[in-house]
């Protein structure tokens, strides 16, 4: 499995990073697999650097704040009007998987300013997260659980061939937003990456709760879960990144990274 954190700015786009935007890509043998987790605001050109969005596979949205789900509307352009292998050039349905919560569809409609009637059909194929129905993406198997945020959100739990063990399976969580939950810690169990945001600081943030984590909070969620690594994203662009990462070394004894635009991780 290979992860390329493509953008990692929270709540908006940074001077150096757009927002959340994550390529998760395996191999069954046969050919590449390719999901993204979240497309938010400023996320799509970038990602064009690692993948053709029109060889996407699926897209998995924790939620539906612009920060994680506006680029769908760059998107939809891309699928629709592309010159070559566009639906409107082809004639034929491109239907890209897009699970995301309840309201996903007419969301994405909104944004766009689409007319009454009109729908995004033809470029998505919108579907409804369900807790007790994985998805499989190839060889990757996508398991969303509910978190703690303002909205509907979920997190979500990748498991998939490891690509610097043959053979192997490994795990990747990602938090999506969310503050200290029961569920957070028991999806990251065991995993071998967790990657958690971490938007808010100890003593600056106390006022605020039940939105986002702390760096401590994140390093908090590792330890319980038994985590392999950490990457802390999410990232503010008013916050010092040494802080949550001191923070987040402070209550996790394995490795800690921050994650950064473009970077890529293999498990």
């Amino acid at each position: 499995m290979r992860l390329v954190t493509v953008g990692v700015a929270g709540s908006l786009p940074g001077p150096s990073s757009p927002a959340s935007c994550y390529l998760v890509q395996a191999s069954d043998g046969e050919r590449d697999w390719s999901v993204v987790l979240d497309l938010g605001s400023g996320s799509l050109g970038p990602l064009q650097r690692h993948v053709d969005p029109l060889d996407l596979d699926a897209l998995a949205l924790s939620h539906l704040h612009p920060d994680h789900c506006s680029d769908l509307s760059g998107l939809y352009v891309y699928l629709r009007y592309h010159p070559e292998r566009g639906v409107h050039r082809t004639g034929a349905a491109r239907e890209l998987p897009v699970h995301g919560p309840s309201t996903t569809r007419e969301r994405a409609a909104a944004m766009y300013g689409l007319d009454p009637g009109e729908t995004m059909d033809a470029e998505y194929a919108f579907r409804t997260w369900d807790p007790a129905a994985p998805v499989q993406v190839g060889p990757l198997r996508l398991e969303p659980f509910a978190v703690n945020h303002p909205v509907e959100a979920y997190g979500i739990r990748v498991t998939g061939p490891s690509s610097q063990r043959p053979g192997e399976t490994v795990t990747l969580v990602f938090s999506g937003d969310t503050d200290a939950c029961a569920n957070l810690v028991e999806a990251a169990r065991g995993a071998d990456l967790l990657l958690c945001e971490a938007a808010f600081v100890e003593g600056r943030d106390d006022g605020v709760r039940d939105i986002h984590l702390t760096g401590r909070r994140a390093g908090r969620v590792a330890a319980e879960a038994g985590a392999g690594r950490l990457l802390l994203t999410h990232l503010t662009a008013w916050t010092d990144p040494q802080v949550p990462l001191a923070e987040a070394r402070g209550e996790f004894d394995g490795p800690v990274e921050l994650a950064v635009a473009d970077g890529v991780h293999l498990l």
